[in-house]
């Protein structure tokens, strides 16, 4: 049987091929209410509508958010394909998601014990009743390193290599 981690990171998981498909850094979220029922999900969109801040997990916050009429999460798991950053830490707490469920951890820029352990910051006023890495962590870092080692190799499409280098011009 599998388990409801299993199953909702598996649909991150489709995110994130999607996400790559595009041309983007392939991470995947999912939001789910205490049910089970999906309120939101997204992969990366960073390029396609040139917003840094269009990470898989807030992307699918405002789609969960719209979907709820409502700007708190409370009582919400997201699932997401790859560890969190600060940024997205920081959009975690402030919709109030419950239980935060990752698949390939984050050395680089992680905010769950990646990088830095924000977890458990008890001077703030929402803590995360559970953070769980590790579901499906293999398949979530091979779709990271194959993106990764396609570009290096220069497999990806002109306009990726284009706008992946292209700095902000007067």
């Amino acid at each position: 049987m599998v388990s409801d981690d299993t199953k909702f990171m598996l649909l991150a998981l489709r995110e994130a091929e999607k996400a790559f498909k595009k041309g983007e850094v392939p991470a995947g979220a999912v939001i789910t209410d205490g049910t089970g029922k999906v309120l939101g999900k997204a992969g990366n969109r960073v390029i396609a509508e040139n917003d840094s801040t269009a990470h898989a997990e807030i992307v699918a916050i405002r789609r969960a958010e719209k979907k709820c009429k409502n700007f708190l999460l409370s009582g919400a798991s997201i699932y997401v394909t790859v560890e969190p950053c600060i940024m997205c830490w920081g959009a975690l707490q402030k919709a109030r998601i419950k239980r935060v469920v990752y698949g390939a951890g984050s050395p680089k820029d992680g905010a769950f014990g990646g990088r830095i352990d924000l977890s458990e910051a008890v001077r703030l006023n929402h803590v995360f009743s559970e953070v769980k890495g590790g579901v499906l962590a293999e398949s979530s870092a091979a779709l990271i390193k194959k993106f990764f080692r396609l570009l290096r190799s220069g497999e990806v499409s002109e306009w990726l290599k284009e706008h992946a280098s292209k700095a902000c011009e007067d």
